[in-house]
């Protein structure tokens, strides 16, 4: 069962602790077994909202045990997050839980420095504020959610479901997510101009690890018949320890990874030129426009076409 910590902290936006308390709370299996916990934690035991006060049945502990951590934002005015708080968000970061904001919990991340060289957003009227106050992160004011991989930021309201269902398609495909979609009374996919994007910068892997000259070798090769033994050789490893190993530091297969880095690959000729389909399928080196078109819907949510008429400009 994959653990979800809900992290509140004082004057809480109570839709945005609803949302994934909800999303993953509802979430069923095809057997109808519920694959996520969902714990709700603070640093003290009472937060206060601007309209309750809300009594929190999990200290920051909680974090230490969630495969996800969720940081919904706080109404204007709130005192910035307190110290022990981001120390328990760096930790959980450092240790390759996945954690996500929505709306202006994207503040949060940011003070935490989780979203240094990243691309990030929140609610649109606070995409200025965020730019100022951390110049080092990328903000994307005018999209639904930004996947880093590890690191998630969400737009403002209505956003926060589509994050979370995001997540829910990512952990246990279409079929879950798209129960768990029309039990929230809301499209599984949503276009046009706030397109779900996905960033084309390599997620991170932990500072010094052996398999940063293989990711970067991946990266430089992304249009090779790229195979497991071939990584693994690289890696001086076999391919059962270099797979066992990858997913510890990665949190997903080298095919994943692979398939993810050819994706990134595609944004970013989509977004800065105008070859076609095909001729972008292979550079990225998908076998076929096909294959392409589906792998990057899946991944990104809109059709290659629908992407670069969002990005293109850009």
């Amino acid at each position: 069962m994959h653990t979800v910590a809900v992290l509140a902290l004082d004057h809480v936006v109570a839709a945005d602790l609803a949302t994934p308390v909800e999303v993953f709370g509802r979430t069923r299996l095809a057997d109808g077994r519920r694959p996520y916990r969902v714990l709700v934690c603070a640093a003290a035991p009472q937060v206060a909202s601007d309209t309750f006060t809300l009594v929190a049945p999990h200290g920051l502990e909680a974090l230490r045990e969630a495969g996800t951590i969720v940081v919904p934002g706080c109404s204007e005015g709130a005192a910035p997050p307190p110290p022990e708080v981001l120390d328990a968000l760096r930790a959980a970061a450092a240790a390759g839980t996945r954690i996500a904001s929505i709306c202006v919990g994207a503040f949060t991340l940011a003070a935490a420095g989780l979203l240094d060289g990243l691309s990030a957003t929140t609610h649109w009227t606070a995409a200025g504020r965020l730019a100022r106050m951390f110049p080092r992160v990328d903000v994307r004011p005018d999209v639904l959610y930004v996947d880093n991989g590890r690191i998630l930021t969400s737009a403002g309201a209505a956003a926060g479901l589509d994050l979370c269902l995001h997540l829910v398609r990512r952990d246990f495909g279409s079929a879950v997510a798209a129960d768990s979609a029309r039990l929230s009374v809301m499209p599984l996919e949503r276009e046009g101009g706030q397109a779900q994007f996905i960033s084309h910068a390599r997620p991170p892997v932990p500072q010094g690890s052996r398999l940063e000259p293989v990711l970067s070798w991946i990266e430089d090769n992304l249009d090779q018949d790229v195979t497991l033994a071939e990584l693994a050789r690289r890696g001086g490893m076999s391919e059962r320890t270099f797979s066992r190993r990858f997913r510890e530091q990665t949190g997903t297969t080298p095919l994943q990874w692979l398939l993810r880095a050819r994706v990134r690959r595609a944004q970013l000729l989509l977004e800065t030129t105008d070859h076609g389909v095909e001729r972008v399928a292979a550079q990225a080196g998908f076998g076929s426009a096909t294959a392409f078109r589906e792998r990057f819907k899946r991944v990104v949510g809109v059709t290659p076409q629908s992407y670069r008429s969002s990005f293109r400009s850009r």
